[in-house]
């Protein structure tokens, strides 16, 4: 398998998670940290661009799968700029495209892209199965550009998998931490309608789903929780897993003010996991974020306690 992304936030559970499965992991590593990084966790290091194609060839030769995590989204204290999320797009737009290509002419069989449960149309209440309508909003574009790329390699003959994954939390992810450390000082961030949902998944869930992935028929897969939580109920876990009381809530429906900067996180997206548990042996070990948010902040303690 060859995995790109390796060095993220779920790479870096993924990688450990197809080591442990008993496949052989190269991984795409661009400094030399990041090579010390994947050869700790069993996976050969390569060093290549994304987008060089004929470079990604050479490299896929021999591989029989190909999975792309690789991403460069912005930290929360950018996410309102559109110049800072010009590198995701990339990735998601020519990166995918050059991944695709050296994957057809290296005579890979399988690619696996990563996607995002939100380019679901705001759904309300009602579960949103892949065949649901989408939306293309400008911060979407990247998704499904690669989207339509793994298409591409399907018209090929070939199997192109697309994980629509719920919004990640747990250990690694950098905004969970920060999310709890606000939720300690009583302070939990809401948007979007209280009542809405909020489809997300635990990192180890994600990265179990990813193994899952090598063996399921090509097509669009949700990789979500059991069961979504409201946006209440959500921040309510939240707040549960550090044990206090919110204080200050928001900012709500108000969010919506910052348009599409935000239409990811405040529309309803009430996704359905069940063709992915149907056509596999995954199952999310955590069926909702309350037990995931409890787990994050446990293992979140237990890191930070002197040794």
């Amino acid at each position: 398998m060859f995995i790109t992304g390796g060095t993220g936030a779920i790479g870096g559970y993924a990688v450990p998670a197809l080591v442990a499965a008993g496949h052989e992991v190269s991984a795409l590593a661009r400094t030399p940290g990041k090579a010390k990084f994947l050869q700790d966790q069993g996976a050969s290091p390569v060093e290549v661009s994304l987008f060089d194609t004929a470079a990604l060839g050479d490299a896929f030769s021999g591989h029989d799968a190909v999975v792309n995590l690789a991403t460069a989204i912005p930290p929360t204290s950018k996410f309102m700029s559109s110049r800072a999320w010009a590198a995701n797009q990339r990735v998601r737009t020519e990166g995918s495209a050059a991944i695709v290509d050296a994957a057809l002419a290296a005579g890979v069989g399988r690619v696996v892209q990563e996607s995002v449960s939100m380019l679901y149309a705001d759904g309300g209440a009602n579960w949103l199965e892949e065949d649901a309508p989408t939306d293309r909003y400008p911060m979407a574009e990247g998704n499904h550009a690669a989207e339509a790329n793994t298409v591409r390699f399907r018209d090929a003959r070939r199997a192109g998998v697309v994980l629509r994954f719920g919004w990640f939390y747990g250990p690694g992810a950098a905004h969970s931490e920060q999310m709890l450390d606000q939720a300690r000082h009583h302070l939990i961030l809401t948007l979007g309608d209280p009542d809405g949902y909020q489809s997300s998944i635990h990192l180890a869930d994600a990265s179990a789903a990813v193994v899952a992935s090598l063996s399921v028929p090509g097509g669009v897969y949700n990789v979500v929780d059991d069961e979504p939580l409201t946006k209440r109920d959500f921040a309510a876990a939240l707040a549960a897993a550090v044990g206090r009381t919110p204080w200050v809530r928001g900012p709500g429906r108000a969010a919506r003010i910052f348009g599409d900067h935000l239409t990811s996180l405040t529309r309803s997206v009430r996704a359905r996991n069940t063709r992915l548990r149907s056509t596999s042996d995954w199952a999310p070990s955590y069926p909702s974020a309350r037990e995931g948010w409890m787990a994050t902040a446990e293992a979140l303690h237990q890191l930070r306690q002197p040794r």
